[in-house]
Parts: structure tokens; sequence; C-alpha cells
């Protein structure tokens, strides 16, 4: 393809984005659904818009490095950290019982034990890039379902490195013994190389660049860092894309991690973009429309299948029943690293290509539903909430508050982050009975060891509000990360108790006007708050006296 063929086709691809993209948005589309449908429209096997996807396809993998680089920058190490209980014990549930479930089934339909093993990481793992673009665009990362999926998450991709070194010996080719301790040992250099660069090279080299006060070779500087990062690990067998979200680890645990993501955020969309587009032109129609109840049945079972298992997942780690079934909506889809696996497979004969075929169509269509999947997850938790006999049966029962606890004329603090801390702590100065309840069991528990009156719930819950008292309460403060969550327990707390006095926090002051029309008494904004805080500060820095209120 000469230069102007190429230019055309990327100004056909871009052109036909902004169209698909800004109509579905208006009708309240995902922008991800709406640039995998641009994809589709414009591929060759629909419109045929674009006949030659080959140069779409490699901005695309530039797009996805960029994507997953900046993922990993999000994901600090130090958050990590805090995240170990999902990552080991919830991404350790999810993975081994979503293969192991996937693997029976595929027995079951006469697959050799090699190909049915295969099949289950494949399923097994969740779409890193869509998830997480989905859950930043509606504010909750932060939420426990966000928290639960970003685990569950990081330990899937980081099980694709010995998935991808596995194939082999499930192709049958190979030495067992030989190939179990390469991957091992693999994995074991790999980690030990992102902690000794995230800990001593890459800041210090990003220390040096800062020094001299050059933007512009402080922004190469940390391509270099996700490139070279992304190609040296390449050369060990390691993914493109799961080499960027290395990368992204190491230059999140220096001090610049926060200028480095501001400099990378317009490059990545713009060709992240791509990504989603091209994942769109894999879709052949054609093989949609001929295999459609085979691939309609496989769609299917994986959606309700890893949907099922995620649930109960989240259960085990006693959540509670919102929490699991957000975290199920989201991360119910098969994500981009599997086709990785598929095309590391491709020559060892582990599947065939009628099977191959239907598995990727699954996938991509799994993709395009997951952003209308999350958004209705709400729904689907809002509904389960009100069948007594499921909450029963799921084991998510309100919590049990003994005598000891007050039960009237009290104050009710939901979410006990450093807020809620606060809040107790204040309540509790003053001389006032209250309570606390949080979803995370950790919380809980941090809450009981220094005194504080908490139980484990979901607060959106009428049967949790009927339980804390709510009716008799004389406050209830939201302090939860969640804003849809916290709009949700106004409306909860104000059909259970009219008369109660109800204040919540939120991020933005968009989320002021959905909260006080859903029955907030007060509605606290963190950005109000910073803007307050620094406008006062300023003019104390200046010697003059602080605004009235």
């Amino acid at each position: 393809m000469n230069e102007p063929d190429f230019l055309r086709e990327l100004v056909i691809v871009l052109g036909a984005a902004v169209v698909v993209v800004a109509l579905l948005r208006r009708v309240g589309v995902p922008s991800i659904a709406g640039f995998i449908l641009t994809g589709v429209l414009a591929g060759p096997t629909a419109l045929g818009l674009v006949d030659d996807t080959h140069q779409v396809e490699l901005l695309a993998e530039v797009g996805v490095v960029l994507l997953l680089f900046g993922i990993g920058l999000e994901l600090a190490v130090d958050r990590l950290r805090r995240l170990w209980k999902a990552v080991l014990l919830g991404g350790g549930i999810q993975v081994a019982v979503t293969l192991a479930c996937a693997a029976a089934l595929a027995r079951a339909f006469g697959l050799a034990p090699g190909t049915a093993v295969f099949l289950g990481c494949v399923v097994a793992v969740s779409s890193t890039a869509v998830v997480l673009r989905a859950l930043s665009a509606r504010g909750e990362l932060d939420a426990p379902h966000g928290r639960l999926a970003v685990g569950i998450l990081v330990f899937q991709d980081l099980c694709v490195v010995p998935m991808i070194l596995a194939v082999p010996l499930l192709g049958g080719g190979g030495s067992s013994t030989r190939e179990i301790l390469l991957a091992i040992g693999t994995a074991v250099v790999i980690l030990a190389g992102v902690l000794v660069a995230a800990s001593f090279v890459v800041p210090r080299l990003l220390a040096f660049v800062a020094k001299t006060r050059e933007r512009e070779l402080f922004i190469l500087t940390v391509f270099l860092v996700c490139f070279g990062t992304t190609w040296a690990l390449s050369l060990a067998g390691i993914s493109l894309a799961l080499g960027a979200f290395l990368a992204g680890l190491i230059v999140a645990g220096s001090e610049f991690r926060h200028q480095a993501m501001a400099d990378l955020i317009p490059a990545r969309d713009i060709l992240a973009s791509l990504f989603f587009v091209s994942v769109g032109m894999l879709l052949d129609l054609s093989d949609v429309v001929g295999q459609l109840m085979s691939t309609a049945g496989l769609l299917g079972a994986i959606l309700a299948g890893k949907f099922a298992v995620i649930l109960v997942t989240a259960l085990v780690l006693r959540l509670p029943l919102r929490v699991g079934i957000l975290s199920a909506a989201a991360l119910c889809q098969v994500g981009e690293f599997s086709f990785v696996l598929l095309n590391v497979a491709s020559g060892t004969g582990l599947l065939g290509a009628s099977l191959s075929q239907n598995l990727m169509v699954a996938i991509i269509l799994s993709m395009l539903l997951t952003p209308l999947v999350i958004a209705c997850g709400p729904h689907l938790a809002g509904g389960a909430a009100r069948v007594p006999w499921l909450n029963r049966l799921l084991r998510a029962e309100p919590p049990g508050i003994d005598a000891q606890e007050p039960h009237s004329d009290h104050v009710i603090v939901a979410g006990y982050g450093l807020a809620g801390r606060e809040v107790c702590r204040a309540v509790r100065a003053a001389g006032f009975a209250y309570i606390a309840i949080d979803a995370n069991p950790d919380n809980v528990r941090a809450a009981r060891a220094i005194g504080d009156r908490a139980v484990l719930g979901d607060v959106t819950q009428k049967e949790v509000l009927d339980e804390l008292g709510c009716r008799e309460a004389r406050l209830v403060v939201l302090t939860i990360n969640d804003t849809r969550a916290t709009e949700l327990a106004v409306r909860r707390i104000r059909t259970a108790a009219p008369d109660v006095d109800v204040i919540a926090r939120a991020p933005y002051e968009l989320d002021r006007r959905p909260l006080r029309a859903a029955g907030a008494t007060e509605v606290v904004t963190a950005e109000a708050t910073a803007s307050a805080s620094i406008v006062s500060r300023s003019l104390a820095a200046l010697g003059s006296p602080a605004p009235p209120d």
C-alpha cells in the first residue's frame, strides 16, 4: 500500500468513528461499543470502506501497547499491595474455577484434554482494556466492585505468561518437565526484572531526564521505557500487550507517574480507539450469519458461565450481592489477551478452523456487549436485592445487629474509608451513638479493631436498612465511593425513613443534582471542598481575609 492509500483509509476509519460514536452516544451506547461497531461497518466484510486492514492493525498494535502501558501506570505498586486479597484470592479462584469448568464442559463435548484445557485458558481471561476503560469512564474504579474487578484482571494478566508457555505442552510438543521449568523460570525472571527496574533503574533514569526541564525529552524517555521494555520482554516470548502492562507498572513505581500519565493520555486515547476499531474489523458478518446458532450458544455459555463464577467468587470473599453482580457484569466477557493465545496456538493443531473462528467471533461479540452489560449491572443488582430467597440462597442476608448495637436516635455511617473513619471519630467524641456499615470485610475488621461499631453489608438493600434501624436513626452519612450506589442508597433510605437527614458524599459537582433529587438532605462534593480549600489557602498566602461563605 502506498502512502496516499494508507492516509485515505486512516481518514475513512477516523471519520467513520467520529460519526458512529457520536450518533451512538446520543442514545447512550458507550464509546467502546461504538468503536467496535465502526470496525465492523468499515471492514472488508461489511461496507468495505477499508479493503486492507493491515496498516490499521499495525497502528492498533501501537495503540494497545500504549493503552496497556497506561493501565499499568494507573495500577501503582502500592495500590496493588492494597488489593492483594482481590488479586490472589479473587483472581486465583476465578481463573482456576473458570478454567476447570470450561475444560470440563469441553471434554463433555468430546474435545481432547489439551484442547479442553486450552479453551479454559482462553475463556478465563477478561478484557483489561475494555473493563478498565468502561469502569474509569463511569468513575467506578475505586468502588468495591471496581477494586475486585481490578484485582481479578491483574491476576488474569499475570497468568497469561504461563498460559502462553504452556501452549506447546497442551499441543503435545516438547518435553513436559523442561517446558514447565522454563515457564516457572521465565515468570520468576520477569517478576524479578520488573521489581528491580521499578525500584532502581527507571526512577533514576526519569529523575536524571527531569532535571533537564525539557518536557519533550521527558515524553521521549517515557515512550522509550514503554516500547523498550515491551520489545525486550517480547524477545522472551511475552506478548506486546502484557509487556506494555509490565512497563507501565515499572513507571508507576516512580514519583513521575502522574506526569507520565498526563503526557501519554492524548496519544493513548487516539491509538487505543484504533485498537477497538481493528477488533471490529476481525468480525466477518458472513461467518456470524452462517454459524449463528453455534456462535450464539458459545457466546451465551461464556457470558453466563463467567458471570456465575465471578459472582460466586465475590460471595466467597464475603462481599455483598450487589458487589458480586456488578463485578460479574464487568468481567463476564473474554479479552484481548485471548487473541494472543489463539495466535500462539494457530500452528499447534489445538483448535480446528471452525471452532477457532466461532470462538473468535464469540470473543469479539462479548467485548462489544461488555459496556452494555456493565450499564445494566446496577439494574440487575437492584432486581436481585428485591428477591429474598435469592439473597438467602447466596448467603447475602442483611447484617445481624445484636442487642448491644444502637437501634434508635443513632447515626448510620455507610462506608468506612478515610471519610467514614473521621465521621465515626467525630460522632463518638460528640457523645452520639453510631454504627458503621461497609461492603469490604477488611474495613469492618479494621473498624472493630479500634473499637468502632461496624457491620458488613450493602446499604442499598432495604433489608439492611431495616436491620440498621434506619427509620429510628438520627442521621445517615453516606461516604461510599460508588456514586450510583450512593444515589440508590439515598432513594432506599428515603423510602424506609422519609424524615431522616441524609448527608451524601460525591466526587463531582455534577453529582449534586441527582443526589438531591433522590432525596439527600445535603451533598458534599470533593470538587467543591477542594476548590474552597484552595481559594482559602491562596488568600491566606496573600495575606487577605477569607471570603464569606
